[in-house]
């Protein structure tokens, strides 16, 4: 049976991990964000901190740490065995039923399935520094600082395992600009969309 996949990628700070959230409590669906950092953990035998440390950054200390390939002679660097097992796990978790994944290369994971709804979540600097002030109780100094960590991280993580731009329209079947549209605009655009694939 055919079903319906949103692959959602997205600034630090724009908002796309409540797009995301709110749109699985509408459209009856199960989301994965933080939940493929506790699956990997799992799967490859390590502690979800440790899974953490590399999820959706290859600028890390960790990237010193390998573990073997099976029996096999070589060996992965930690990263690379992280961003391998997510991606099996998201290809799993897409074939079993209609979801939305949060970030992870889903987009690029999932691009020869037609039926993924692959989309992008951006917002002004402003807008975003705002809501990372709110979120995290920081200032206005410290929430910058994250926001340029942040999306450094992504863009990186992104760029290296995909071979494309992230954020650009090349990449993504469709951009989203929150500061423009706001949150609960930008929900029905997608839940339309989502609805009516033709």
């Amino acid at each position: 049976m055919e079903h319906r996949i949103i692959a959602i990628g997205r600034q630090f700070g724009s908002g796309g991990h409540e797009i995301a959230s709110r749109l699985s409590e509408e459209l009856g669906v199960s989301m994965y964000d933080r939940d493929l950092v506790e699956m990997a953990a799992e799967k490859l035998g390590l502690s979800e901190i440790t899974v953490e440390a590399v999820d959706e950054s290859i600028f890390n200390t960790f990237l010193s740490a390998y573990r073997y390939n099976g029996f096999a002679p070589r060996r992965i660097p930690l990263n690379d065995s992280t961003f391998e097992t997510q991606s099996k796990i998201i290809e799993n978790l897409a074939k079993k039923g209609p979801c939305i994944f949060v970030g992870r290369c889903a987009d690029y994971v999932l691009r020869d399935n037609p039926l993924c709804l692959n989309l992008f979540v951006y917002a002004s600097l402003k807008d975003r520094t705002e809501r990372i002030m709110k979120r995290y109780h920081i200032s206005k100094k410290e929430a910058e600082a994250s926001i340029k960590k942040m999306d450094r991280r992504r863009k990186q993580y992104y760029e290296t395992y995909t071979d494309r731009t992230w954020g650009s329209i090349e990449s993504h079947k469709i951009l989203f600009n929150i500061s423009q549209l706001g949150i609960t605009q930008t929900i029905d655009t997608i839940k339309h969309l989502y609805n009516n694939p033709n």
